[in-house]
């Protein structure tokens, strides 16, 4: 890349009781590409997420946002760990979007937003609800400032989900299937909202299974299993012709309903 990449992942490993989940990924994307990580459930994909905003501490490699170390500085050739305090200043820059909305449920749409702002950034009151209102007018929700959850669609709350996040103006965006727990009829909504961040220059990196929506979407494919990025390069060419026999047979499943169980993806 001729340019520092937004996003850099150098030799990430990650075990879980002795079970490795990542084994020595390595993975650049560049300021404004967007990057739809596919595969298997269990394959990695969600913990690589978690990595890149350290909510997970990898056990070996690193991740670099923007040219920053996130969750550790150097120390002569070895790393060592930030306080705390120091990894939550990091985090503000890496906006995440769940499966679960994770909304508060006693706030509304509003103040579900305005909080993290406040709080973090150190926005007034009156700059953070200007604010969380252009973002949810962004995101089809204008109006719905004063709804509780319980009184929006689940599209709709995911939907203020990645206002939230947005709000804190980060450089990058991670979805980790952020349709999986959207009834079919809802999941429209929520990927238009994706596409046009990503028509805005957004860096994103999106854990999906929806292929069509990785193929409109995506400037790169990566295909992860077993804890490997084992294919990576343009939609078509990933999604239509995969050099590897993993990613063919995963791509198969797939096309095969009868074949496929919510594990599978």
């Amino acid at each position: 890349m001729s340019e520092r990449p937004m996003i850099r992942l150098v030799d990430l490993h990650k075990s879980y009781a002795g079970t490795p989940v990542l084994r020595g990924v390595d993975l650049e994307v560049a300021r404004g590409e967007v990057v739809c990580l596919i595969g298997a459930s269990g394959s990695g994909k969600s913990t690589l997420l978690r990595c890149v905003n350290h909510l997970e501490a990898p056990d070996a490699g690193f991740v670099e946002i923007d040219g920053e170390l996130i969750g550790y500085r150097p120390d002569g050739r070895r790393l060592r760990a930030l306080p705390e305090r120091r990894i939550r200043r990091q985090r503000a820059d890496v906006g995440m979007v769940f499966q679960s909305f994770n909304l508060f449920p006693n706030l509304t749409a509003l103040e579900n937003i305005v909080e993290a702002p406040i709080s973090v950034r150190g926005l007034s009151r009156a700059e953070a609800a200007e604010r969380a209102g252009e973002l949810l007018a962004q995101v089809g929700l204008a109006g719905r400032e004063h709804s509780y959850p319980r009184q929006l669609s689940g599209g709709q709350q995911q939907r203020v989900a990645i206002a939230r996040a947005l709000a804190m103006r980060p450089k990058v965006m991670l979805f980790d299937e952020p349709t999986s727990a959207l009834d079919p009829e809802l999941v429209a909504e929520v990927l238009q909202t994706i596409q046009t961040l990503a028509g805005r220059g957004m860096t994103m990196l999106v854990v999906t299974h929806e292929l069509a929506f990785a193929r409109d979407i995506a400037d790169r494919v990566a295909f992860v299993d077993e804890g490997r990025i084992l294919e990576l390069g343009p939609p078509e060419p990933v999604l239509t012709a995969p050099r590897h026999a993993r990613t063919r047979a995963f791509l198969g499943r797939l096309a095969r309903p009868e074949l496929m169980t919510k594990e599978s993806i």
